[in-house]
């Protein structure tokens, strides 16, 4: 069985845990050799999230996607309210991009009972988004947990806009022995470079012209980093790169890590001399919107590292 052709059935869409692990269940049954990849999404799909759903569908004899809203990874002033949610939008973009089974539970499904356990992966999410957002990846590794003892799947399928995300599971995964492989795919862009969020849907049409000096000055780090930067001078740059060409860009972090450890790197050593992975790593708000991007480095070999190969 494999859903790779867009043509194949209609997907079985799923409200809740019960008839979803029935579901896995029957399918592993009836094929005990085909692999499960799963999806995990917010919903409010877009290419970035089709690409994943495409490449599961390649890889796996069933694909499940998940869309669920997450409450416990918002912070008391974020935007849970108003995250932009099209469930029949979703709906026809996962079939089209093939997936096999669409689990759409309702928070009360999720969190049914007052939630004592959380789960906590304490280091990579130290710095970045996990400094500025306290809590946020407690809800991500709690949820992604819960999920993947529901689907139960062989591989689960992250995209690499947040590559903290993809440390923040893969760390989890390892320390906890769960049966899981984490493929972490390719950011995907606009034609202009801005990388695919659900989020920019929120922002005006400045806004979204000036979103675009994140992808550019990102771009700027290899050139910079061959001039013999070292990790200070280059968040230096890029911060006074997104400043200079965007008077409403307000930072929120510039940031040059160890991927995917998540550390800091030597003081005043030369990028260009890393032969590691280096994660270019930055977070602004454009109004009300805040946006992530990234781009991930070997230096000492001077260029991207794929993320099918991490």
């Amino acid at each position: 069985m494999t859903n790779s052709d867009p043509s194949h059935k209609e997907p079985q869409i799923i409200r809740t845990i019960g008839e979803l692990r029935a579901a896995v269940s029957t399918y592993r049954k009836s094929d005990l050799t085909g692999k499960i990849g799963f999806v995990p999404t917010m919903g409010y799909l877009h290419e970035g999230h089709a690409s994943l759903i495409r490449r599961s569908a390649a890889e796996n004899g069933l694909t499940v996607l998940s869309i669920f809203v997450n409450p416990i990874q918002f912070g008391p002033n974020e935007d849970l309210d108003k995250y932009p949610r099209d469930e029949a939008r979703d709906l026809k973009v996962a079939a089209a991009s093939g997936a096999s089974i669409i689990f759409l539970p309702t928070v009360a499904e999720m969190y049914p009972t007052k939630r004592v356990t959380t789960v906590s992966v304490n280091e990579v999410s130290d710095f970045l988004c996990g400094a500025s957002r306290p809590g946020h990846f407690d809800g991500v590794a709690t949820v992604v947990a819960k999920l993947f003892n529901i689907v139960q799947p062989d591989r689960a399928y992250f995209g690499m806009k947040d590559a903290q995300q993809v440390a923040v599971i893969t760390r989890m995964v390892q320390d906890l022995n769960m049966p899981v492989e984490v493929v972490p795919c390719p950011i995907v862009r606009e034609a202009d470079g801005l990388a695919l969020s659900s989020r920019n849907v929120y922002l005006d049409t400045k806004s979204r012209s000036e979103a675009t000096i994140l992808s550019k000055a990102l771009a700027k780090s290899e050139s910079w980093i061959s001039e013999g930067t070292t990790a200070a001078d280059l968040i230096s740059r890029i911060s006074s790169a997104i400043k200079g060409q965007s008077a409403i860009a307000d930072i929120d972090y510039v940031d040059v890590l160890a991927y995917p450890g998540l550390t800091h790197l030597e003081q005043g050593k030369p990028l260009a001399s890393i032969d590691a992975d280096v994660l270019i790593a930055v977070a602004v708000r454009f109004g009300q919107t805040r946006l992530i991007d990234n781009k991930l480095l070997n230096p000492a070999k001077a260029g991207a590292i794929p993320c099918s190969a991490k």
